[in-house]
């Protein structure tokens, strides 16, 4: 009986011996097909320098709509098709801020309206401003302190966090709030310090949402350097200023969301891989999100140059109008659980094309110890955590309804120096960083597909 047993146990060693090799070996052949062949860096540079900036409603955006179903093709998709998916129209129009100074003429501050923001109706609006440093600062004005003034939400960006996106978190509900907040006390309009974790004077946008029943006044971004320039002031003086802007919603249009598949061999069970296809009207949505389209398309692509016959349909989907509705996330949602489709897995890269450091694993614990199995095949490629739990906006449907998801995790040092600001281009997008991303998202799919 002994021997038998001792038999048994050399024979399962050899196995999964022989099984770790073989996806190693695989591993090995994918790394070295995308950092040699890849073509998401020539891709990102085709979207970012002959499309630019995608605002979801924009002409831009459905240029890079037609530009992403032929990329999609292109790589070798057994069929492309687009979703719709209803979207709300926001316009920034020209802006503009101004300072008072001392011999009373008018100066201009570098920013940038808040997404979804209401403007002045091309007037302007001026008034004194009035600093706080938190929520629990504003919450103690009274709502005559407030009324008819401007205020500055002076909250900087936590520099403590090691993992930047937590200090982003931590700052985020001053970008959403400070408008409604303000307007509950009667302010004319909200200045935010921008959520930037570099030190200079670069405005950030990002969405932010109004109240029912509450006045939509607008609300606008400065850089840290004006902050701290406005502080400086406030502490010893009186300081006014003027606003002019134009920007608004302008209702919804007909829009499409993108997707490509590879046809699964066993079954039509289905693994998503994505980024989201809109950006911001400033810079050139490098990072955020062309990084995370260009990476998902690779996928596919390397699936299909290689070879490698997919056991479940793999599905590229390149979502509409995550960054001021998230209507393609859930709209893509919707149809799959009108659909009854079987979701096997999700991940999404929105996260920068930066050096990736591992994958958030966003489902029950039997999955993440699974793939935390896994993880001595990554280390090779430079992505050793996997111990974070949650996943991208978009596919937060998917995951609402029981499906398994996850978020690529690159570097996130420099990401919130450059997040939703003219500074995302192409030029801050490293080659081999973006591929190497690609690589990652690529091996885990292998495994996915292969064991799940």
């Amino acid at each position: 009986m002994k021997k038998i047993l001792g038999t048994s146990l050399l024979l399962l060693s050899l196995a999964v011996f022989g099984q770790a090799k073989e996806d190693s070996i695989q591993f090995s052949k994918i790394s070295i097909e995308i950092l040699n062949k890849g073509k998401a860096y020539t891709e990102l540079r085709d979207l970012t320098k002959n499309i630019g900036h995608r605002l979801s409603g924009s002409a831009a955006y459905e240029k890079s709509v037609q530009w992403a179903a032929q990329k999609l093709r292109d790589a070798g998709a057994d069929k492309v098709w687009l979703q719709e998916v209803m979207v709300p129209v926001w316009e920034r129009g020209k802006e503009s801020l101004q300072i008072k100074t001392a011999n009373g003429k008018w100066k201009n501050l570098k920013m940038l309206s808040l997404g979804n923001s209401e403007g002045t109706g091309g007037k302007d609006i001026s008034g004194e401003i009035i600093m706080v440093k938190s929520m629990e600062e504003y919450e103690k004005l009274s709502t005559e302190k407030v009324k008819g003034k401007i205020v500055f939400f002076n909250y900087p960006f936590s520099q403590s966090f090691v993992q930047t996106f937590n200090g982003y978190g931590d700052a985020a509900k001053y970008r959403v709030n400070a408008a409604a907040l303000t307007a509950k006390k009667g302010g004319k309009f909200a200045i935010i310090r921008s959520l930037s974790s570099a030190f200079d004077d670069v405005p950030h946008t990002g969405a932010m949402r109004y109240e029912e029943k509450v006045d939509k006044i607008p609300a606008v971004a400065v850089g840290n350097t004006t902050a701290d320039e406005l502080e400086s002031m406030l502490q010893k003086q009186t300081v006014t200023v003027k606003l002019n802007s134009n920007c608004g919603m302008k209702g919804e249009k007909l829009s499409h969301s993108v997707i490509g598949e590879l046809t699964g061999k066993k079954d039509q069970s289905v693994i998503v891989v994505g980024g989201h296809l809109d950006s911001w009207d400033v810079g050139e949505g490098a990072h955020d999100d062309g990084a995370g389209i260009v990476q998902s398309i690779e996928v596919l692509r390397t699936f299909k140059n290689l070879g490698i016959q997919n056991n479940h349909t793999i599905r590229v989907v390149c979502f509409a109008n995550e960054e001021n509705g998230v209507k393609g996330g859930i709209e893509y949602g919707k149809i799959a659980k009108e659909k009854k489709e079987r979701h096997l897995f999700a991940i999404e890269s929105d996260a920068g094309g930066f050096s990736p450091r591992g994958v958030a694993l966003n489902m029950e614990d039997l999955r993440r110890k699974e793939i935390q199995s896994w993880k001595h095949l990554f280390i090779p490629y430079g992505a050793y955590d996997f111990d974070e739990k949650y996943s991208g906006t978009d596919i937060y449907p998917l995951h609402d309804l029981g499906v398994p998801t996850a978020e690529l995790m690159p570097d996130s040092q420099r990401y919130f120096d450059i997040h939703h600001t003219e500074e995302d281009t192409f030029e801050k997008v490293n080659r081999r960083e973006l591929l190497l991303g690609a690589t990652i998202m690529t091996q885990l799919i292998y495994m996915i597909d292969k064991n799940w």
